[in-house]
């Protein structure tokens, strides 16, 4: 091979689909450890105001005075922002690769007796692309509503936890942060299993077996995490 094809496919290499797979599972795999941990914020609504609310303080003073004010947690929005347009520059590339290399019509799936329409073909496998745009609007509403406080139904406040228990109050709020969550169980039970089996974590039938199990186990306790809190917050569980 000489330099210059050489150079060439140096080049090709991170563009390449399993590159873009690659960098979808582990940009993927950041922001499920980033919905652990804020799960684990959100529950601590449950131990009052002063405990909320000096939670999401504590989170601008972390690192300091290595850091400045609310350091780390810039530095934890540019990794999750990074991860998130990488995701989805990912995702959008791969999609209209398959669009031309099918001529529109989507690449054919691996029949089976009891899968006509694909063994690959899952309802969360089904709705990602559509599970991820909704998801991505509603994590520009979720933004505006408890962070900048820009839209506050409910009421505005300067506390976080005023705030989430004024929004939670409406049940449309409830409602379309329920749609939200549900879009993003599937989105997780069908990319937790992807993202490992495109780090080459699928290499058997047991292990198969295994990681669905773990991406079920890991999309119901993000989900139902989430959820508790404005449920309760809605039945006056939290006032």
């Amino acid at each position: 091979m000489t330099t210059a094809s050489t150079t060439t496919a140096r080049r090709a290499a991170p563009r390449s689909t399993v590159a873009l797979k690659a960098a979808m599972a582990v940009t993927g795999l950041i922001m499920i450890l980033f919905l652990v941990v804020h799960m684990y914020g959100n529950l601590k609504l449950f131990y009052g105001q002063a405990a909320f609310d000096n939670y999401a303080r504590h989170l601008r003073t972390v690192g300091e005075p290595f850091l400045p004010f609310s350091g780390a947690l810039w530095i934890i929005r540019v990794i999750l922002l990074l991860s998130v347009l990488t995701h989805i520059a990912a995702a959008l590339t791969l999609w209209a690769r398959s669009r031309r290399a099918t001529e529109g019509r989507g690449g054919w799936r691996y029949e089976s007796g009891k899968a006509r329409r694909g063994v690959q073909r899952s309802y969360s496998s089904f709705t990602m692309r559509w599970g991820g745009v909704t998801i991505a609007l509603f994590v520009v509403y979720h933004l505006l509503h408890l962070s900048t406080d820009t839209i506050h139904p409910g009421g505005a406040s300067s506390s976080p936890y005023v705030r989430t228990v004024n929004g939670f109050e409406i049940w449309w709020v409830v409602l379309s942060y329920t749609a939200a969550l549900i879009a993003l169980g599937l989105h997780l039970r069908h990319g937790f299993w992807a993202a490992f089996a495109t780090l080459g974590a699928n290499t058997s039938v047991h292990r198969r077996r295994v990681l669905n199990a773990w991406a079920i186990v890991v999309a119901a306790v993000i989900t139902v995490g989430f959820l508790v809190p404005p449920w309760t917050v809605l039945f006056g569980g939290i006032d």
